[in-house]
């Protein structure tokens, strides 16, 4: 049986480009992920070009797109936290803390992915990285899973350094590119491929890499 990787992000798409060629390869790997999805992403500001989804429709919505994208990588363990889009930051970091612990506790992952507190961009992010960082950070050291977390800030570079692990996706961009598109109310595919225009050595530029900064606990 492969190692147990657990995904902890807010949003559903949150998974498509930064690591969907990632797990792919994990799961062809004979690995089990689970990825944890803290809300529906019911204040998406996108509702489909042209519009098929509206305010009431859109959590219902984004819901098939995400299981649409999970079956396109493979995940077959998705698990819906219930909480509220744009709203992370503002939670009660207690609850927040014991539902990501009651995940670890109950799979015992040797991998953990999130967003680097931080260097996120949007605050639902950082909250996420945030929370799951603090968890993680409260098991003792030799029951610790390593934490690997997405960043893309500006600054980032200068901050927290280059990133330690890059992955070579191109053989799973065919998974990728599905993930991507499965998220039909917030992306459109003619956008993202350049209204066709792009090549396949673009494209591979484009997606064909996914990089990872392994969080330094404190020892």
């Amino acid at each position: 049986m492969g190692h147990r990787i657990l995904v902890v992000l807010p949003h559903p798409d949150d998974e498509a480009f930064g690591l969907a060629g990632t797990l792919t390869a994990h799961i062809q790997n004979g690995e089990q992920v689970t990825y944890a999805c803290l809300t529906l992403g019911e204040m998406g500001r996108n509702m489909g070009n042209p519009p098929f989804a509206s305010r009431v429709t859109l959590p219902s919505i984004r819901k098939l797109e995400l299981e649409s994208s999970c079956r396109a990588i493979g995940i077959q363990d998705l698990r819906l936290l219930g909480f509220y889009d744009k709203t992370i930051e503002f939670e009660d970091q207690s609850l927040l803390d014991e539902s990501i612990g009651k995940l670890i506790e109950e799979l015992r992952p040797s991998l953990v992915y999130t967003f680097y507190p931080g260097y996120s961009v949007h605050p639902d992010h950082d909250a996420t990285g945030a929370a799951v960082v603090r968890t993680v950070g409260k098991l003792p050291e030799a029951e610790r899973p390593l934490v690997r977390c997405i960043a893309f800030a500006k600054n980032m570079k200068q901050a927290i350094g280059e990133p330690d692990c890059v992955y070579d996706v191109r053989d799973f961009l065919e998974q990728k590119m599905a993930s991507i598109q499965s998220h039909r109310s917030q992306f459109q595919a003619a956008e993202l491929l350049g209204k066709g225009e792009l090549t396949k050595e673009q494209i591979e530029e484009r997606f064909g890499t996914e990089r990872f900064w392994t969080f330094p606990f404190a020892t």
